[in-house]
């Protein structure tokens, strides 16, 4: 054994043997239990960061403990290769996407494979590859058959120099960030995902979700918004129709003084058409971001399109506003304006110099807008009710005047999936002038999207190329033409988890195998990612069980949200100039040295702080931890301690020692808390440090110690537990050796502290054998001298209260 710690030589040697043996290889023909761990594949941008390796470091230790508990594990690892950066890269590079995407996963791969993963590779996936998307195209044609996928018109930001739709992300004070050109609303037809038709199941079966963190939970309950509320119809006044609202405050309708319409709605293109300013007002309005955050924020503004509205309840004359505060996207794109109970209508009202009427009072404020509940007055003969009771009998009121009902509305909307880009999933539909929509047949899969393209950033290659567009019906074999559009990148990673368990089908999206595996039984990833992609891929977990693909009704059993790694207090970045690069750190400490600062720095949960004392500190331990062995086997080899009698003090290092396994073993599977399993690993070692003797007995001991050492940190720091194990025990491998089982007869205490007080106040300690008396530690009690110099010569001894195996309390007086 080399006396300094070989790092490079350690990782090298450890991560051959796992490639040659296939160490990591998940098969479905296993006794043990399954255990499915899986952390959230990367984009390949081209080199990891720090985040990944958090991440995924996270997911190693999970699936490595589980391994030597005897479960059968499955890590696999992937590439969430489609979307918008390759596209840029691409024309900045002068490259194509595709060549682009392949090359970074090349890299990162090699990255992925120097940290020391185990990961079964045989089952790696590229999502940009057509044996991955054909069989996303094969599930939308399904879902399109059964009307769960259908197309509408749909406002879009559009970019009027690129030619194409940017996201709300893109546009940036009205402009394109690219082109810099001012947006333009437009409306287009996209096809939509009818998830609103699952969502009363997405928001019930968060119910089922135990090892979910509450906070995810409740960021979805809120995305879907689950409210109670009523539909509400003010008759147009001149002419034929209702305008209809949907509100959550039934109890505020008599509060009403005028409604408000989104840019969109029919009754404001109505009224634009004779009004010059008008137009030009809406127009402004559509040029501003279809984000609700951004609308939310945005200064309130209107004008009045000299339509009214009547009351349904009261009879009253309200006129009708455009505001930019209405979504168009929400409800019925239409508010009934309540301006003393609501906080955008109070501040659009005050500006706009509009009537506000108070209908409901409570006992804590009145100051306006008053916004919470309370009892209704001013409401005719709805006066004195609260909330649930004026709510009810507003509602029947407009229902038998035929002008509103009871509903409940749903926050969430159906997914549109379309995206106007080249790097994505073609759509797999033919648009035909006799047949109109017709989805690709499966045996025609996938729809192949040419990689080899000039980027030109000025919309998509594939709209230009006729070679991808010109097609034939396949129901009349007329002349057609393909969909343009491609997929939205979420598509690609809300089913990957089930196609790692089928990763080579040729017949089926998911096989028997994934019934086998799923549900995924811990997810590790970002909390960013809280609400769009867990909530897409619950969702395709359902239509994939609903298509009889799979039998699970929750994708992912338990989820871990890491924290962020920080640096100076805030996120690294490369605009900050903050980041630090994790090649640099493995080329000069090595894999595990980075592993166990990232896993010891910060509980998992938490946000992580880089700190380079921190790594000097992890890689300091590991040399120590060598050293160690080193020292231990340079007198030669000896088998571990089993059996035969100790001095106190080698049983107090047993003592901790079995006392640890338990600790780690709880830390890891159940707590997560890493950092608090090197703790104490830690401080193991530094009990051992103090052991001097080189007897044969002490040794064994020693050996026992190093080789639980070496097993307890193995998740963490495999390459060098994996050489110090080879060390130490040269017949047998670390990975046959399964997780170690504390000693319970190590862990009874032949001697016990006890705490000694005088009048309850803290004097001293002894430690005395478990077998004495009460007579006899009483009498001990009161021989020491620092209870002595307590009992002046006046004062008698009146009790001795004795709280077994724990302290004793002189009482005098």
């Amino acid at each position: 054994m080399q006396q300094q710690y070989p790092f490079k030589e350690v990782e090298q040697s450890a991560q051959t043997y796992w490639e040659a043996n296939q160490t990591f290889a998940a098969t479905e023909q296993s006794d043990k239990p399954k255990y499915y761990c899986l952390s959230m594949f990367p984009y390949p941008s081209g080199r990891l960061h720090m985040g990944h390796v958090r991440n995924y470091t996270i997911g190693d230790v999970l699936s490595r403990f589980h391994k030597m508990k005897g479960f059968n594990v499955m890590q696999p690892m992937g590439w969430d290769a489609f979307g918008l950066p390759a596209e840029n890269a691409a024309i900045k590079n002068n490259t194509a996407p595709a060549k682009w995407t392949y090359e970074n996963i090349e890299h990162m791969k090699t990255q992925l494979k120097q940290l020391g993963l185990g990961v079964d590779w045989n089952r790696e996936i590229a999502t940009c590859k057509p044996e991955y998307y054909k069989w996303e195209q094969w599930l939308f044609t399904e879902l399109f058959k059964k009307g769960l996928i259908y197309k509408k018109t749909s406002t879009v930001n559009w970019d009027p120099v690129d030619g194409t739709v940017l996201a709300n992300e893109q546009v940036i004070d009205g402009r394109g960030w690219r082109s810099g050109a001012l947006v333009e609303k437009r409306d287009i037809p996209q096809y939509f995902m009818k998830i609103t038709a699952y969502a009363e199941e997405l928001l019930n079966d968060l119910d089922k979700l135990d090892g979910w963190p509450e906070q995810v939970k409740t960021m979805q309950r809120n995305w879907i918004g689950k409210s109670f509320g009523c539909e509400v119809e003010f008759p147009i006044i001149g002419q034929a129709g209702n305008l209809k609202v949907y509100t959550t405050r039934p109890d505020t309708l008599m509060g009403a003084t005028y409604v408000a319409v989104a840019a969109e709605h029919a009754l404001a293109t109505q009224a634009a058409q004779n009004n010059p300013s008008l137009a030009d007002f809406i127009a402004e309005c559509k040029r501003g971001s279809v984000a609700e955050a951004d609308v939310a924020t945005a200064e309130k503004k209107g004008m009045a399109t000299g339509l009214f509205v009547t009351h349904p309840l009261n009879g009253e004359q309200l006129p009708v506003w455009v505001a930019n505060y209405v979504l168009a996207s929400y409800g019925e794109g239409a508010v009934m304006a309540v301006p003393a109970h609501d906080e955008r209508d109070f501040e659009f009202a005050g500006k706009y110099n509009l009537p506000i009427k108070a209908v409901i009072k409570n006992t804590y404020t009145d100051t306006l807008p008053m916004t919470e509940h309370g009892l209704l007055f001013d409401s005719s003969e709805f006066d004195g009710l609260d909330f649930d009771a004026a709510s009810t009998a507003i509602a029947a009121a407009l229902s038998a005047k035929n002008l509103g009902k009871r509903r409940t509305q749903y926050r969430l909307r159906d997914w549109g999936v379309s995206r106007q880009r080249y790097w994505g999933c073609p759509i797999p539909i033919v648009h035909c002038e006799n047949c109109g929509e017709v989805p690709v047949p499966a045996e025609q899969l996938p729809v192949v999207l040419p990689e080899d393209v000039v980027m030109d950033g000025v919309g998509s290659p594939i709209k230009k190329d006729p070679s991808f567009y010109e097609s034939t019906c396949p129901t009349c074999g007329s002349k057609a033409s393909r969909e343009t559009d491609t997929l939205d990148t979420f598509f690609e990673s809300s089913w990957y988890f089930a196609r790692y368990a089928s990763f080579d089908s040729k017949t089926a999206m998911a096989d028997e195998r994934a019934n086998y595996w799923l549900p995924v039984d811990q997810y590790v990833g970002g909390i960013e990612h809280a609400i769009l992609h867990l909530l897409y891929a619950r969702f395709f977990n359902k239509l994939m069980r609903d298509i009889g693909l799979l039998k699970n009704d929750e994708p992912f059993t338990n989820l871990l949200t890491q924290g962020m790694v920080l640096k100076e207090g805030t996120k690294m970045s490369k605009s900050k100039g903050n980041t630090v690069d994790p090649q640099e750190l493995i080329d000069t400490y090595g894999a595990d040295t980075a592993r166990l600062f990232m896993m010891f720095a910060a509980p998992p949960e938490q946000s992580l702080e880089w700190a380079d004392s921190g790594v000097e500190g992890a890689n300091r331990f590991l040399r120590r931890l060598w050293k160690a062995t080193y020292d231990h086997l340079e007198l030669g080899q000896i088998a571990a301690y089993t059996i035969g009698d100790l001095s106190a003090e080698l049983k107090g290092i047993r003592l901790q020692l079995h006392s640890t396994i338990e600790k780690v073993a709880d830390d890891y599977g159940r707590r997560h808390s890493f950092n608090t399993a090197i703790s104490s690993v830690m401080e193991m070692m530094n009990a051992l440090a103090k052991l001097e003797g080189t007897d044969n007995v002490t040794r064994s001991v020693r050996q026992e110690v190093l080789q639980n050492v070496a097993l307890l940190l193995s998740p963490i720091v495999p390459h060098i537990c994996q050489a110090i194990w080879a060390e130490l025990c040269p017949q047998s491998h670390i990975l046959e050796a399964g997780w170690p089982v504390a000693d319970q007869s190590a862990m009874v205490q032949d001697s016990v502290e006890y705490v000694i007080q005088v009048n309850g106040k803290l004097r001293g300690s002894i430690n005395v054998a478990k077998t004495e008396t009460k007579d006899a530690l009483e009498k001990l009690a009161l021989q020491q001298p620092f209870v002595q110099k307590f009992i002046e010569e006046n004062m008698s001894v009146r009790k001795v209260i004795l709280v077994p195996n724990k302290l004793i309390n002189v009482v005098v007086g």
